[in-house]
């Protein structure tokens, strides 16, 4: 049985076993009994490591036993393990070399989060957003049949990422071409938040449903006479449970259904996988966990533990000091459930949707206060978008809270089912810009540039909370698809009106005049616009909007300056300051102008502030770059102020 800890050790836990596995093939020597000390080492370890760190802890825990096991029956990485997401990559991470690596996690110039191929020849596919492993295994699959090459193929995929679309394309796929391939199902009921629609809740909801239960209940009132009723009548039950099982449904999919066993039972596991690995053709594994397994608190609130903060050490004790207590700042995410609160209280008809990110995009207290109004998709990105068209055809007002990066899988659905036919869709983009220790997989680094270029959309990018929450209402009330961008964690601080008003579509607004140089700021870079400004004596236009664009503001801009700049957090490519450049261009307004924004590569995991400074958008790199382009133009500063 796994050892369950209460707390997140403070000090390197003793891990003599682990300490000895530098590599898959170590632990491949281990007998059944070594293997179930290995496992309460690793989760020591990881707790140890996480709390560190801060990170993805609760999936990691949950999927400790099936690691060692998959790893001790296969021969990776010629064998391939493909992991879906990646929050539960972390004890995969620490038993194929990366053990003494792992204090880096998520910090600038450490390990990624996430698996990553860059990383390691035993990541074998990098990922980050969810219901991708089956695709990419059965790629790999087909790849070394082709090339006569004799391996095996692990999917590991969550019952939470099966709720995708993406993934039964895949199983359908897969059965078709007839390769071998091995798909671990492991069904937790979790996926970041608790499931909708996952596999088990499917069943249990479908047994005992009100049309199952007439059924069942119909048949033994009428056959209550007959001498053979009873056996019948049991029979039929067991075929329509049968029907509708998870082994006629993947076997009907083309898949050699086994399962469901215990997730946490590591000798069971061991000998599971080893009978699958030679097994031909396509096989689904399905075993049942427990996220969060072996860390009380996680296992008992696994959505509050999907991930942990970095555990700061307590500081010596020193003689008090009084200091004025700050308020804290709220995030953006809280900014936005408090606005989608107070618009549900004005109008009857909004409905808030998610694809599986209640939490995250602060949707919690609307969930609760308006349960008949608020809908949970699960991980189906395209549907909610195509859902929010459908009902905004009927009359009411969607709002699609959906981070940034995920909205990227849903592109066709926002050009075809809602762009097209202007329907009256908000879309709250949440986490744009840079995230931080997520990384690329999860940054906003595309929102501008794909959204812009679409026929009727109108396009926002406030600068603080309060024009978070104005941008916000603005969208609302316009009729036609809108979308508001606005980042992870909080602002400058902001005065939040609670009086809504719509702003004046497509103007942006002065907030310092200068000379010489203009920056038009676009998005939450304004504080660093309005410092550089202060040391150029520059003009600062917050623009607002991407789309439509202030025209009129730009013109004023370009006449009465001899240098604009752009600033966003977006790529350069296609995002505001193209659009900016665009109009110069459109008007026959020929003048110099400098674009900063993010570049065109992707960049890495660390804290914001890093990030920021890595690719020049900090205050005095910003203010570095503009008086060299100055210097370029024969511009002194001095000559501008």
């Amino acid at each position: 049985m796994a050892k369950t800890f209460n707390q997140i050790p403070h000090t390197r836990p003793h891990t003599p076993l682990l300490d000895t596995v530098s590599a898959p093939a170590d632990l491949r020597h281990l007998d059944s009994k070594q293997l179930l000390v290995l496992a309460d080492e690793l989760r020591a370890f990881m707790l140890y490591c996480v709390g560190k760190t801060g990170g993805h802890f609760g999936a990691g825990l949950g999927v400790t036993e099936l690691t060692i096991a998959l790893h001790h029956v296969f021969n990776t990485p010629d064998d391939r393990l493909v992991w879906d997401v990646g929050h539960q990559t972390y004890p995969h991470k620490i038993l194929t070399g990366r053990r003494e690596q792992m204090l880096s996690m998520r910090q600038k110039d450490g390990l990624s989060g996430f698996p990553k191929r860059s990383e390691s020849h035993y990541d074998t596919f990098g990922v980050g957003h969810s219901s991708t492993s089956i695709s990419a295994a059965l790629g790999m699959a087909m790849a070394s049949a082709q090339l006569s090459e004799e391996r095996k193929t692990v999917a590991i995929m969550g019952d939470g990422a099966m709720t995708a679309g993406m993934a039964f394309e895949a199983l359908n796929h897969a059965s078709h071409v007839d390769k071998n391939l091995l798909v671990v199902l492991n069904d937790n009921q979790m996926s970041i938040s608790r499931n909708v629609g996952g596999l088990s809740t499917y069943f249990s909801k479908l047994w005992s449903s009100k049309i199952y239960t007439q059924f069942r209940e119909s048949g033994k009132k009428a056959l209550s006479g007959m001498p053979q009723a009873s056996n019948f009548v049991r029979r039929t039950e067991e075929y329509m449970k049968s029907i509708v099982s998870p082994v006629t449904i993947f076997e009907e999919l083309g898949f050699y259904y086994v399962g469901p066993i215990d997730g946490h039972d590591l000798p069971l596991l061991v000998e599971t996988l080893g009978k699958l690995k030679d097994m031909k053709g396509a096989v689904l594994l399905h075993i049942i966990t427990h996220k969060g397994k072996g860390f009380a608190p996680a296992e008992n609130d696994p959505v509050g533990y999907h991930a942990l903060n970095k555990i700061e050490p307590k500081p010596v004790l020193k003689p008090a000091v009084v200091k004025p207590v700050k308020k804290a700042l709220p995030k953006y995410q809280k900014v936005f459930g408090d606005w989608l609160c107070d618009m549900a209280e004005q109008d009857s008809r909004l409905v808030g949707i998610t694809p599986a990110m209640c939490d995250g995009s602060g949707m919690n207290e609307f969930a609760e206060r308006f349960p008949e109004r608020f809908e949970d998709v699960a991980i189906a990105e395209q549907h909610a978008v195509t859902l929010a068209a459908g009902m905004a055809c009927e009359g009411s007002k969607p709002v699609v809270a959906i981070y940034s990066t995920f909205l990227q899988r849903a592109y066709d659905q926002l050009i075809h089912d809602v762009a097209i036919q202007n329907l009256d869709v908000l879309f709250a983009l949440d986490r744009a810009g840079l995230v931080g220790e997520d990384g690329a997989t999860h940054a906003g680094a595309y929102d501008i540039s794909y959204l812009r270029c679409i026929p009727n959309m109108v396009v926002m990018a406030p600068s603080d909370e309060n024009e978070t929450r104005q941008l916000l209402y603005t969208g609302y009330m316009h009729s036609g698809p809108a979308a508001v961008r606005y980042p992870r964690g909080t602002g400058p601080g902001a005065a939040i009106e609670q009086q809504m008003a719509a702003l004046p579509l497509g103007k942006g607004v002065m907030r310092r005049e200068g000379a010489g140089v203009a920056i038009l700021n676009f998005g939450t870079l304004l504080a660093s616009a309005l410092e550089v400004a202060e040391t150029l004596n520059a003009s600062v236009a917050d623009m607002r909007f991407v789309k439509p664009i202030d025209g009129e503001l730009i013109q004023d801009l370009a006449s009465r300056h001899q240098l604009l700049v752009t600033l966003e957090e977006n790529s350069i490519s296609g995002g505001a300051g193209s659009a900016v450049g665009e109009f110069l261009a459109e008007q026959g307004i020929v003048m110099p102008v400098l674009h900063l924004g993010l570049p065109d590569y992707f960049v890495d995991h660390g804290n914001h502030s890093q990030q920021l400074e890595s690719i020049g958008l900090d205050s005095a790199t910003i203010l570095a770059t503009i008086e060299k382009r100055l210097a370029l133009l024969a511009l002194p500063v001095q000559a501008i102020k």
